[in-house]
């Protein structure tokens, strides 16, 4: 049968919710969800009576479209259809039945604006997970290559040890919250529905301690110092962290204890700079090596290792050592590479001998030396940049 013709002023559901008329439960549950956020009216305070009607229309289109019988037969009566199901005073918000749906949909807006709803208040009276803790590791660069076993030292809160984390004086019990009757919540009206917040008194709990432990006066919890044992895997570098897993504050109410989080600062090394897994240092050798070559030791953190400088390398030149850098944390190598820069050093004392020797080498190369003038000493520590 054809659908009538409205007869009130009152817009199409599906047109509210902004779907077909084919939209199936879920895109009616989405397009729902998506008009109750937009049209709280708490999100919008200036237009607050205007949202609200927007709220409410939604809100009743979505109880109609969700119902199976009930969009039959609006399908087929429209609106009329409506009111001869609600009767003269069309929608109400005792029809609204959809109790899984309902709190799913309200779950979501009470978590947008008051900080987690149902779940979040669940968390506060069941057990809860204790806090993770931050400490910073000093080490040496050789500590961080190598790897080590470590001890660290740091204070945590842990259960009470007289109350066993309860709290209460032995021999005595919470009691229920006579604010909230022990639901952790109260109902509080805003706009037309009502919501639930925390209870200012329990703190969302639903208890109250009469009787505190005379130990930790009802906290519950004590600062105590912790001595940790963890192992320090080679390669890490300044700022990592390592995650040593339940060694954080204890939970509450039974909740699993939290991680501890150790940061690591690695020294400045006075010799050696690194760069990820890659490492480089500074060899400072002779003009006549530089000019003739040589074999040239160096430390790595390796140990030592000799590489070949061929004749006529120049001031600044670079030289890398394959696999002689930090282990990799990355997986993509074993280890980086260490870079070695060749600083030529131009003598600052010379005996007679050695000047003359010099002079005659300047002389070989077409070197009018002359003392006091731009001689061979000087274009030579123009070309090595010194």
């Amino acid at each position: 049968m054809a659908r009538r013709p409205e007869s009130s002023s009152k817009r199409d559901y599906y047109e509210v919710l902004g779907v077909d008329k084919s939209a199936s439960a879920e895109e009616l549950k989405k397009a729902y969800r998506k008009q109750a956020i937009k049209y709280h009216p708490d999100k919008n305070p200036t237009g607050q009576e205007e949202a609200a009607e927007k709220f409410k229309e939604a809100s009743e289109a979505y109880e109609v479209l969700s119902d199976a019988q009930k969009r039959a037969i609006y399908d087929q009566y429209g609106h009329e259809g409506m009111r001869s199901q609600f009767g003269s005073g069309g929608f109400s918000w005792q029809d609204f039945h959809h109790q899984g749906d309902v709190e799913d949909i309200f779950g979501d807006i009470f978590g947008a604006f008051f900080g987690g709803g149902r779940q979040q208040r669940r968390s506060r009276t069941g057990p809860q997970r204790g806090r993770d803790i931050a400490v910073r590791f000093g080490m040496t660069l050789e500590e961080a290559f190598a790897g080590k076993e470590a001890e660290i030292t740091f204070e945590r809160l842990e259960a009470c040890q007289k109350c066993k984390g309860s709290g209460c004086k032995p021999g005595t019990s919470p009691q229920t919250c006579q604010q909230c009757n022990g639901r952790g919540a109260i109902r509080q009206a805003r706009g037309f529905f009502a919501v639930e917040t925390a209870c200012p008194v329990c703190s969302g709990t639903g208890q109250m301690i009469a009787n505190p432990c005379d130990e930790c006066s009802g906290q519950s919890m004590l600062s105590q110092k912790a001595v940790v044992n963890f192992t320090i895997p080679s390669g890490v570098d300044n700022g990592m962290t390592l995650r040593v897993r339940e060694e954080g504050e204890s939970g509450l109410r039974g909740g699993e204890r939290g991680d501890l989080l150790v940061r690591f600062d690695v020294e400045e090394h006075a010799m050696f700079k690194r760069e990820g897994a890659d490492v480089y240092i500074e060899e400072g050798i002779s003009f006549p090596m530089a000019a003739l070559g040589a074999e040239v030791e160096v430390d790595t953190l390796h140990g030592k290792e000799t590489f070949t400088v061929p004749a006529g390398t120049q001031n600044h030149k670079m030289f890398r050592l394959k696999g002689k850098g930090m282990p990799s944390t990355t997986g993509s190598r074993a280890f980086g590479d260490q870079y070695v820069r060749i600083l030529v050093e131009t003598p600052t004392k010379l005996n007679a001998r050695q000047k003359e020797l010099l002079a005659e080498f300047a002389k070989e190369g077409g070197e009018n030396f002359k003392p006091g003038h731009r001689s061979f000493f000087d274009k030579l520590k123009d070309s090595l940049g010194v």
